[in-house]
């Protein structure tokens, strides 16, 4: 079994992403599957472009992405992602799309595949604050995972998104300082979800 997991780089005048580093953190091997691990650009186009070709050289049964989240101070699975990019700041591509469809093709929404409520338990029970989550926003992480759902839809592929707060080296440069998390807390909550997401796979006919 292959699983991808993405991260991006970092944005928004931050000098790290917190979602890269705590998928840097994984194992390359969780239960016998292959942890493959991808860094994507904080960048509508480029992101979409290279998020397809990751799943098709990866060609993996689970795929969870990971990112951002300024001001949330839980580990945030997210259950559902909108047609819509409607940016308040500029991608590093400096790309600022208002009021546009992720894909003018695409469903209003698809929804993760993960099984997330048991992955939500799994986390509560390790201690690691935690929540299911009903909006991926509507910049570039939402981007990736419409993208990523559609793309996914009807092959059995597992997929989701992860967002993770900032971790304590971001939050204490800013006032006052927001919402932290470790990153090896963050990546220990990865491993969690993943783990949980292979065993579920596992038990598929």
């Amino acid at each position: 079994m292959r699983v991808l997991v993405t991260g991006f780089d970092s944005f928004g005048g931050e000098s790290i992403n917190p979602s890269w580093e705590a998928v840097k953190r994984l194992p390359d091997e969780i239960l016998g599957a292959e942890i493959i691990k991808k860094q994507l650009p904080t960048e509508f186009i480029a992101g979409e472009r290279e998020l397809l070709s990751a799943l098709k050289s990866a060609e993996p049964s689970i795929v969870i992405c990971a990112g951002q989240a300024a001001g949330r101070s839980a580990v945030s699975i997210e259950r559902v992602a909108i047609n819509l990019r409607d940016a308040s700041i500029a991608d590093n591509a400096l790309f600022t799309p208002v009021d546009e469809a992720v894909s003018p093709e695409g469903e209003a929404a698809y929804f993760v595949t993960l099984p997330v409520k048991a992955a939500l338990a799994a986390l509560k029970e390790a201690g690691i604050p935690a929540e299911l989550s009903l909006s991926a926003g509507s910049f570039v992480c939402n981007d990736i995972l419409y993208t990523l759902l559609r793309s996914t839809e009807g092959t059995g592929i597992a997929a989701g998104f992860v967002h993770v707060p900032l971790c304590p080296a971001q939050a204490e440069k800013k006032s006052p300082p927001p919402p932290s998390m470790s990153i090896e807390d963050m990546a220990k909550a990865l491993e969690i979800i993943l783990t949980k997401t292979i065993k579920t796979k596992e038990t598929e006919p």
